[in-house]
């Protein structure tokens, strides 16, 4: 095997074997779920991208096991599971952290500070991009844009917003999470697990206290056009100045 072919996990010698089950107590459950998931769809292949959160659920990852259980039990190929969980960077192709903490690299948040903040987050973490620190608490990566761009530069864990970030504010962000400390969104539902936000995703409902009614969605900032197309008049800016945002979580 050459070289190139270990470092991107190719193999040019015996094809893998069949990836393992499921053991039979984790199937019956998971079976139960993805059915009463595939009850929602007249095409039950159509319920591919929601039991792929499922699984991601369980190992934190979508595994080959995770994989098998999705083909087997929608009656697809393991080939065409993987071309979309290999397609859609929210499959996690290898075992992940508590907290993905994703920080956007596009453009705006670029000039606004995200490659700064994601460069010093390597360096704080010693981790690189798609890597988990030791402690298995945080995976680090660099995302496209989440359509947050008047927020910028913006970091995203778990999917939930952490807006007008800085390095000091996005590395004590880290701490917290690693530390077990509690941290809020600077808008949208409460943080969960990694874990628990596939379930979520899966289809499945929140039933923390106060999670559906939080909203995720646009902010003032993003509103502001709206508002003045109307002829309204904003009273205070919508975003504070950097030089007056804490180092806590953003805020």
């Amino acid at each position: 095997m050459t070289a190139d072919a270990v470092n991107t996990g190719i193999s040019l010698g015996m094809p893998q074997l069949p990836a393992p089950d499921f053991p039979a107590e984790v199937r019956a459950r998971l079976e139960a779920d993805a059915q009463e998931v595939i009850a929602r769809y007249p095409d039950s292949r159509s319920a591919l991208l929601p039991l792929l959160h499922l699984t991601q659920s369980e190992e934190g990852y979508v595994s080959r096991t995770g994989i098998r259980f999705c083909a087997e039990v929608l009656g697809l190929t393991t080939a065409e599971v993987t071309a979309v969980a290999t397609f859609y960077t929210m499959y996690r192709r290898r075992p992940s952290g508590d907290y993905q903490v994703g920080v956007c690299t596009n453009t705006l948040c670029a000039v606004m500070g995200g490659d700064a903040i994601f460069d010093e987050l390597k360096q704080h973490l010693g981790v690189g991009n798609n890597e988990t620190t030791p402690d298995g608490k945080v995976t680090l990566e660099h995302i496209e844009c989440n359509a947050a761009c008047d927020y910028a530069p913006v970091v995203m864990v778990n999917w939930e917003f952490f807006d007008n970030q800085t390095p000091a504010s996005a590395k004590a962000l880290v701490d917290d999470l690693r530390a077990g400390r509690p941290v809020e969104p600077t808008r949208g539902a409460p943080l969960c697990t990694f874990k628990d936000t596939a379930r979520i995703l899966a289809g499945f409902p929140d039933g923390r206290e106060g999670a559906v009614e939080a909203s995720g969605g646009a902010g003032p900032a993003s509103l502001i056009g709206l508002r003045i197309a109307r002829g309204e008049s904003p009273h205070a800016p919508v975003v504070h100045p950097r030089a007056e945002t804490g180092t806590e979580g953003g805020e």
